[in-house]
């Protein structure tokens, strides 16, 4: 009897398996919907596909989930089509294909939640039958060529259909005879493979039936290309393979299928061969080996990896305390000093592997930001052909790596950025031809480290942002004064973009017009400790620079006081602390400023944003912090160290206090508030009469 807990195993194992195959389906898709619009055929990407659907539907089977698997048994139908030429490959099929992606990910929420997606498999399987078309028959072009009867027994009906369609489009067929050892046939096939894949497709391969020896073995491959002899021989740069044109023959009459009934030496219905057929039997070392490279990669639900990240969050917190207690130690007398060299070696060694092993867990929670990126490239293409635009989307740095939690939480921020800039951005062809601009319009991410942050850029090559536009709505929903508009300069009138219930939409539609979209991307950005800023240059383009560390699991953190109360603010975000002199401040429109090395920045006192009583030191100091591309001064009373912390959610009721991200425990039985740079400097930068922050931590 299977109990709740294995059920529930079982359950989630097939979330994350099928999880990853629908992204990889998605990535697949995009690679069909790039090489279409090109012009050309990816079999590559359309066997991935279906075999990845093959899976899928296996899967789901396998643990009951019957919507999955009956949506992907119909898209199995109609990828077995396109496989076959049956069907054809147009931007309608690529739509419905993308539908079926897209239905795949509701049936997985609803996997998840048990509650029912509202999804029609009978219209949708209605619909897949719809593009899909009967073979016509034609010709058997096959029989014009010299082909060898035995190897074209052992075709696939796929291998078949490839081999005849290379043909039909004036391809050459090439006859490549090559003895391999058999140690090392698996990696000498595969680097055949790599090498021709940009010159020649490969149809089939399998030993031959008279050659080799006791250590080697002779392969017949079967490969079309459209390039030239000379261009293919130096692209497999193997003087040891014999390789021959498959010669058109002269045909008197037509003839039966050419081929003889030689039993079969493959079975029929694989898709394609592997590498393992031709390969002997492996010995159980080699099997072993095999077992382990496959099983090197391992799942872990990150709610483990949350909780070993708070454990390890509060071994530093041990750690400070161990530091302190030497000190004490060192302060206590000749007869405490031999205890505290002592306390003071152990804690250096526990500092070291907790180090190791605070490194090994942020590596471990870290993915590269592609897995997003794949997400956003479906909304592009999504978007485009809604509206009736002509967009690509082009990506850098996409290797980037970030804390996987912070990945899951920039899904909603990058949607609404994409879909603005195509809604609002990017004009249709026609108006961009008649401004002299490229009929198709560009939208590219571009993301990199920097220092402990990661910076995601995303701009577009469309109309920018009208600033007149910005402002006579800001006033008509009564965000701004018409002071307010009158006195900020354009950089400051952007930013207007993000204040709640902004919009320049002239009707409320699916992708725009209610005024939320960007002050999501603000408010979760803020919410992760980052920051968004927006440059655009009317009729050029407009670009969005989103600013986040790298993780929050763990932070170093510099410790300063106000008003006798200790704070504390992610070392992230400071640029440099530095004692604060009166010659430094000045006032600017009515605002402090402070001017540092001949550079002018805002200036905010913390007690007074605040609110804290108390008396103001003789001496105080200033934290520049830096949040994507603004600086801030923070006037703070004393600096008191810095120290690795594990920031703290504030519980429901406070989660919502600006100003401040959360609080930490520096393990002396101390909690202490953790700045918000970002917030602070919003409420700071807004402009006069639109402040943020209505009250402050007591």
């Amino acid at each position: 009897m299977v109990d709740s807990s294995d059920r529930q195993r079982a359950h989630d194992e097939f979330l994350a398996e099928a999880q990853e195959l629908i992204e990889s389906l998605s990535r697949d898709l995009l690679l069909l919907d790039e090489s279409q619009k090109q012009g050309q055929s990816n079999p590559d990407a359309l066997n991935d596909l279906f075999r990845g659907v093959h899976t899928l539907k296996g899967l789901a089977g396998m643990f009951g989930f019957e919507r999955i698997g009956s949506m992907a048994h119909v898209l199995e139908d109609l990828l077995e089509d396109l496989r076959l030429g049956r069907a054809e490959l147009t931007q309608h099929t690529l739509d419905v294909l993308f539908e079926g992606a897209d239905g795949f990910q509701r049936l997985m929420a609803e996997a998840k939640t048990g509650e029912l997606a509202d999804i029609d498999l009978d219209a949708f399987s209605t619909l897949i039958h719809s593009v899909s078309k009967a073979e016509q028959s034609a010709p058997n072009i096959l029989a014009d060529y010299d082909l060898d009867p035995g190897m074209l027994s052992v075709l696939t009906e796929y291998e078949e259909h490839r081999l005849r369609t290379n043909l039909e489009h004036g391809s050459t067929v090439y006859r490549l005879r090559i003895r391999l050892p058999l140690d090392v046939i698996d990696s000498a096939l595969e680097d055949i493979k790599q090498r021709c894949k940009n010159v020649a497709e490969i149809i089939t391969y399998l030993p031959s039936m008279d050659g080799g020896g006791g250590d080697s073995i002779d392969i017949e491959m079967l490969m079309a290309s459209q390039a030239t002899e000379a261009d293919l021989r130096a692209a497999l740069d193997r003087q040891d393979g014999k390789l021959t044109v498959v010669q058109r023959r002269v045909r008197i009459s037509r003839s039966p299928d050419p081929r003889p009934p030689v039993p079969s030496q493959r079975p029929k219905d694989l898709p394609e061969p592997t590498f393992a057929q031709a390969a002997p039997a492996r010995t159980q070392a080699e099997q072993s080996a095999s077992l382990r490279s496959l099983s090197s990669v391992v799942r872990v639900d990150i709610r483990k990896l949350d909780h070993l990240m708070n454990v390890v969050g509060e071994l530093g917190t041990v750690r400070s305390g161990i530091g302190r207690v030497v000190e004490k130690l060192r302060n206590g007398g000749d007869a405490m000093r031999e205890l505290a060299s002592e306390t003071h070696r152990i804690h250096r060694t526990f500092n070291r592997y907790l180090t190791e092993v605070q490194e090994g867990v942020l590596d471990i929670r870290m993915v590269p930001l592609s897995q997003l990126f794949d997400k956003v490239a479906v909304i592009v293409r999504q978007t485009a052909r809604d509206l009736g635009k002509d967009v690509r989307l082009l990506v850098t740095g996409s290797e980037t790596e970030v804390d996987k939690l912070i990945a899951e939480e920039l899904a909603d921020p990058l949607m609404h950025i994409v879909r603005n800039a195509i809604d609002h951005g990017v004009e249709f062809p026609e108006q961009r031809a008649a401004s002299g601009k490229q009929s198709q319009a560009t939208v590219t991410i571009n993301a990199y480290h920097k220092g402990n942050h990661v910076v995601i850029e995303m701009s577009d090559d469309g109309r920018g942002i009208d600033s007149a536009s910005v402002r006579e709505s800001a006033i008509r929903k009564g965000l701004l004064s018409d002071q307010a508009v009158a006195d900020i300069s354009r950089q400051e009138l952007l930013q207007v973009i993000f204040m709640p219930g902004f919009s320049t939409a002239a009707q409320v539609t699916d992708l725009s017009g209610r005024g939320v979209g960007m002050d999501v991307v603000k408010t979760n950005i803020n919410r992760l400790g980052g920051a968004v800023d927006i440059e655009s240059e009317e009729g050029v383009g407009t670009k969005v620079t989103i600013t986040l560390p790298i993780t929050l699991a763990i932070i170093n953190a510099l410790l300063f006081e106000v008003r006798g109360r200790l704070m504390s603010i992610p070392l992230a975000s400071v640029q440099e602390a530095l004692r604060l002199d009166s010659s430094m401040i000045g006032t600017i429109e009515g605002r402090e400023v402070l001017t540092l090395r001949g550079e002018t920045l805002p200036l905010c006192r913390l007690a007074d944003l605040f609110k804290f009583a108390g008396e103001s030191p003789i001496h105080s100091f200033v934290i520049v912090v830096v949040v994507g591309n603004r600086r801030l001064g923070l006037a703070v009373d004393r600096l008191a160290g810095q120290q690795d912390i594990v920031i703290k959610g504030l519980g429901r009721s406070l989660a919502n206090v600006p100003g401040i991200s959360g609080a930490t425990d520096l393990g002396d039985q101390r909690l202490v508030l953790v700045v918000d740079a970002a917030s602070i400097m919003d409420e700071v930068l807004a402009p006069k009469g639109n402040h943020l922050l209505v009250g402050g931590p007591s």
